[in-house]
């Protein structure tokens, strides 16, 4: 199991200034190579309190400056709001700049405000996506890119630079509609899903054999491809503690999304949209309770949260954690102490159970 760290760069109304959030969560992303975590997350997000990070590439760039080791994701790129050469462009420049350690995330986005806020149709996002994401493929492997598309027209010309890692960076697919996770299977790249969107289904399991299933058929090489699961993760001394410290962030995030994720009614058949109607009904209902029994939230003392995230990669068989942990402006200190407790306690444990399991015969 390897535990990254994902940062929205949220920004509850009265609460800090946008240099506050922007300094807290650098210092978040930088503190994470210190503490043992293997990745940090960047996604893209605009116009409103949930998050506005707007360039996940100029936030991983700024960290790659002042870290070594530890991987740099974008958790995700929103294709249909880029142009997919600049992508390629601005991504490679990352993975030489960080000596080939970029993660590029991909995703097609969920919130019709942003969608207007740039004045794009949201019902021809898988489309948008699935050509993007093959202009940025060639983009970054052929010596000349020409694509005649439906929605891209690009003459020939060359593409520079060209990422350091070959034939290119570890490209992940975001997923939250069923289409989407065997898509991601089909183009035979890792998978990145999230806990927190889809709390309330019941078919997580089946979601997830879907994308294995289109893995494989793909080729028998594919099968280990990684998957990343984003969840709201947080550990205190004890476990009474975590939940009076996580119980308001996490329901002010549920309150917030509610507001933004659902299209309008018109569009809710189309292309799947009709799970994000489900997703918005289920955050403004749900219950604290509710959360812990479901996965959702992974909050506890070091032992709570070592057995809470074993049950989960046994259930799902994740490879990979993206700790979202800094909800609603949570108390820097707070944010660091989990972390820390993360560091000695939680990911240690983890590491040498793949110890174990290297060494068996």
């Amino acid at each position: 199991m390897k535990f990254g760290m994902l940062h929205f760069f949220e920004h509850p109304a009265g609460g800090k200034s946008e240099l506050q959030v922007v300094r807290e969560q650098l210092d978040c992303m930088r503190a994470a190579e210190d503490m043992g975590f293997d990745s940090i997350w960047a996604p893209e997000h605009h116009f409103t309190e949930y998050g506005f990070c707007a360039s996940p590439m100029v936030t991983l760039a700024a960290i790659s400056s002042v870290t070594r080791r530890i991987r740099l994701g974008s958790g995700v790129v929103v294709l249909p709001f880029n142009d997919p050469v600049r992508v390629a462009e601005e991504s490679a420049m990352l993975d030489l700049m960080s000596n080939g350690r970029l993660e590029l995330g991909v995703g097609r986005g969920f919130q019709p405000v942003e969608y207007r806020g740039f004045g794009i149709d949201q019902s021809k996002s898988r489309d948008v996506f699935r050509e993007a994401l093959e202009v940025i493929v060639r983009a970054w492997t052929e010596d000349e890119i020409s694509f005649k598309g439906k929605h891209f027209d690009i003459p020939p010309h060359s593409v520079r630079p060209k990422p350091l890692q070959k034939p290119h960076p570890p490209i992940w697919v975001a997923a939250i509609s069923e289409e989407t996770f065997a898509l991601a299977g089909q183009l035979g790249f890792n998978l990145l899903c999230s806990l927190v969107y889809g709390f309330k289904q019941e078919h997580t399991a089946q979601l997830l054999t879907s994308y294995r299933d289109s893995l494989r058929a793909r080729g028998p090489d594919l099968g280990q491809r990684e998957i990343g699961a984003l969840c709201m993760v947080y550990c205190a001394d004890s476990t009474h503690q975590a939940r009076q410290d996580f119980a308001g962030p996490v329901l002010w995030y549920f309150r917030t999304i509610a507001n933004y994720v659902a299209p309008p009614a018109s569009q809710q058949s189309i292309h799947g949209y009709e799970a994000y109607g489900h997703i918005r009904y289920a955050a403004r209902t749900v219950q604290w309770d509710e959360l812990l029994a479901t996965g959702a939230v992974i909050c506890g003392s070091p032992d709570s949260c070592i057995q809470q995230i074993e049950e989960l990669q046994q259930r799902y068989g994740f490879t990979q954690l993206l700790c979202w942990t800094r909800l609603s402006g949570l108390d820097h200190r707070k944010v660091l102490r989990s972390m820390e407790l993360m560091q000695r306690h939680v990911i240690p444990y983890f590491k040498r159970g793949s110890s174990r399991a290297a060494s068996r015969p």
